[in-house]
């Protein structure tokens, strides 16, 4: 009992000092097809992780048909010209590996992780699907079927139909602008759409291989240049889109859901790259705003005022473009106090300077976060795809805690006040016209749209 009392009148411990990291060997090396090659030795157990990145995504072929790129990267995995849909399945079974492809704005990718001791047949798997996906016509009914009943299930949810209305207010004619295709345009999707996309796209020189785990470096480029040498294949020609529009003043879009219970709220603005020099500042600024548990807007209008249940912020970095966004789903009665609550920390971050220990503790959550994230392969793949994506420096993640905590307040006011654009803030309120349309019309004359999408 004694000693409980002194530790409840000495405080908690101070935080012990920040451990040093052993940073992985990495090779970075292109084969003699183009193929770009990053690997880094992880030897904490007999495992390896990958990704085979294609620099083209859903932007890169939005001139034809939006989602293209994620239908193609869904159908590659399901048949190649050896192998049908079951028999890749019971290979992956038989190496006790998982793979899975998926497409995004900007890039597409095959994601692997097996035993090192299986490393050779894993790669060759992921060799065959990037050079000989043979798009099978009922594999591709099948997804095309799966494809439409998810885009008529995304019209239902609130938070896809803020995220559709404020990405088309902030980029426009911009393929950012679209977020997914409708039930029409997967309707018209075509085979051969599909194979022209992954002819122009699925390319060595097109292409980055990233690889983390158990092996040595120098054996397993030989394994690299052996398997995936003989593939060829040009970078597709780059394209330029329409610059996004400029919106400026508070503007408000109301999309109605009648008889919806709660309101989806997403509020916006541009911001910036990875590639941009205040990046790591408004990562700070924004976990300090809304991007941490412990957060300014968690604590007022969660903890405080029990008006949602998890409001959140954060910095969308795509290629080209980036964007900051704070959403909150919340009761119909409080639409207008909750909106007046998130505008108002932002405004007060861009008036007052942070103190040195509410500092303190963000750098302590965003350099802990960091580190965590390298703890495991699969982490470490994540963080060395980011630089390498993105064009980072080398020393990105060696040096990224060092300058998380070299900031200082008046850095943080000065970004707040730069990229928390309150007085331009796209504000997407998703819900019942007739149980919110008089909050909302409070911060700016709504526009009206339905949940197609069509202004009404």
């Amino acid at each position: 009992m004694a000693s409980r009392t002194v530790e409840m009148a000495t405080g908690a411990p101070e935080l012990a000092a920040e451990r040093a990291v052993t940073w992985p060997k990495r090779t970075k090396a292109r084969l003699s097809n183009g193929l770009e090659v990053i690997l880094a030795e992880s030897h904490s157990i007999p495992k390896f992780h990958g990704e085979l990145f294609f620099r083209s995504g859903n932007a890169a072929v939005a001139d034809r048909t939006p989602g293209l790129a994620e239908m193609t990267a869904t159908l590659v995995r399901t048949g190649t010209a050896k192998r049908v849909s079951r028999q890749i399945e019971e290979e992956l079974r038989r190496l006790g590996a998982d793979l899975s492809s998926n497409a995004g704005a900007d890039t597409s990718a095959l994601s692997f992780a097996g035993l090192s001791e299986f490393a050779t047949p894993l790669l060759g798997m992921v060799s065959e699907l990037a050079r000989a996906a043979a798009f099978p016509d009922a594999e591709f009914e099948r997804e095309r079927r799966q494809k439409l009943e998810e885009v008529k299930l995304e019209r239902t949810q609130p938070a896809f139909l803020a995220s559709e209305r404020l990405r088309r207010v902030l980029f426009g004619a911009h393929p950012y602008g679209q977020v997914s295709p409708s039930e029409a345009q997967v309707a018209a999707y075509k085979r051969e759409d599909l194979q022209a996309v992954y002819r122009e796209s699925y390319t060595p020189e097109n292409a980055l291989l990233l690889l983390v785990g158990d092996f040595d470096s120098p054996e397993m480029l030989k394994t690299g240049e052996r398997i995936f040498g003989g593939w060829r294949g040009k970078k597709p020609t780059a394209k330029t889109f329409a610059a996004p529009p400029n919106p400026r003043g508070r503007r408000v879009y109301l999309v109605h859901v009648p008889g919806a219970v709660q309101t989806q709220l997403l509020l916006g603005c541009h911001a910036i790259t990875r590639q941009h020099p205040d990046w790591v500042r408004l990562g700070l600024t924004n976990s300090l705003y809304g991007g941490a548990f412990n957060s300014r807007l968690v604590m007022n209008i969660r903890e405080d005022k029990g008006y949602t249940y998890s409001p959140r912020s954060g910095v969308s970095a795509l290629r080209e473009h980036g964007y900051f966004s704070v959403s909150a789903a919340v009761r119909n009665d409080v639409v207008a106090a909750s909106l007046t609550e998130i505008l108002y920390e932002m405004d007060k971050l861009r008036s007052v300077p942070v103190s040195t220990a509410e500092l303190a503790d963000a750098q302590n959550y965003m350099s802990g976060v960091f580190s965590m994230g390298l703890a495991t392969q699969d982490g470490l793949l994540s963080q060395l795809s980011t630089v390498a994506l993105n064009e980072l420096p080398d020393d990105y993640i060696e040096t990224y805690r060092q300058k998380v905590r070299a900031l200082r307040p008046e850095d943080l006011l000065a970004t707040a006040r730069k990229y928390l654009n309150s007085a331009n803030m796209q504000i997407v309120v998703v819900g019942d016209r007739a149980e919110i349309e008089e909050q909302a019309t409070l911060f700016g004359e709504p526009e009206f749209y339905d949940a197609l999408g069509a202004r009404v």
